[in-house]
């Protein structure tokens, strides 16, 4: 990748060897072992060049931008030069072009799908958590993302999170603790639980899985500062944000939809987890137009 490539990956919070690794794990996936390309390869003079667009064919949020520049700089060795005229976190509707492509056409078409499959997915969970944050919007509350991504996509997915206007949880197991049932149950209660992940890892956050206000009494006066209130009806949610009393970040978590949403966030909960944002949100629907090609060079 070129350094301004690497250098615009950087600026938006993404790891560029973790999206080479990503590329070149779809390229392969795409072209096989031989990097080969039948079709284009077959029907296209070497050499021929061309222009094209990348748009959008319904309204969303576009997420993903620096990603396809990679993908292109990646699937033809430098040989293409990408123009974004949106920029990510923006709203575009039908026909919007959003960045220009030219290079040779047998490269632009190899590297078409790989490119269109990472964007419009990330797109796809932008525009969801678009959604989202429109319905919360006045309440004070924000909408976070979970653990429930494709493997080996949990940047790009995230990422496009944030494009959307959501926020990031935990990355992974390793950088926030979170106590779940299973681990209360295990380690012989919350207090215990907590005990334990203080003392073997003091610096990293914890987070505490509560369902009665008794639960999440228990885990705040045990030291936790962050609870997730799993599968509480909206009375029950405000039983709890009455007990806690500030003394705790809140997070309404499980059955959760958009029409629900503003009611589960009046009840005074910092935030909403929604898995569906990564789990379950359409691609929007993008395309790459040819708008010119010209005679093979030589």
């Amino acid at each position: 990748m070129k350094p301004s490539t690497v250098l615009a990956l950087r600026a938006v919070g993404l790891d560029a060897d973790e999206v080479e690794r990503i590329i070149r794990a779809a390229l392969v996936e795409d072209l096989g072992p031989d990097s080969l390309d039948v079709t284009s390869v077959a029907t296209i003079p070497a050499g021929q060049t061309a222009t094209g667009d990348l748009v959008a064919r319904q309204r969303g949020v576009v997420a993903g931008l620096p990603v396809a520049v990679a993908a292109y700089e990646l699937a033809t060795g430098d040989g293409v030069r990408v123009e974004p005229l949106v920029d990510d976190g923006a709203t575009v509707g039908p026909g919007t072009v959003l960045a220009r492509v030219s290079g040779q056409t047998r490269a632009l078409l190899t590297a078409e799908r790989t490119v269109l499959n990472l964007l419009s997915r990330m797109s796809g969970v932008a525009t969801h958590t678009r959604l989202w944050v429109d319905a919360l919007a006045g309440t004070g509350a924000r909408v976070l993302d979970t653990r429930k991504t494709t493997p080996g996509l949990r940047a790009l997915d995230k990422y496009a999170v944030r494009a959307g206007g959501g926020t990031n949880k935990r990355m992974g197991l390793y950088d926030v603790a979170m106590i779940k049932d299973n681990h209360r149950l295990a380690a012989g209660g919350v207090a215990e639980a907590f005990r334990l992940v203080r003392a073997a890892f003091p610096t990293v956050g914890v987070q505490v899985e509560v369902e009665t206000v008794a639960e999440a009494l228990a885990a705040v006066e045990a030291g936790a500062d962050f609870l997730l209130c799993d599968n509480m009806a909206p009375e029950l949610l405000r039983a709890v944000v009455a007990a806690v009393g500030g003394r705790a970040e809140l997070e309404a978590t499980g059955g959760l939809t958009l029409a629900s949403a503003g009611e589960y966030a009046r009840t005074g909960v910092d935030y909403l987890s929604v898995g569906a944002l990564t789990h379950s949100s359409p691609i929007l629907d993008l395309a790459f137009d040819l708008i010119s090609a010209g005679e093979a060079a030589g």
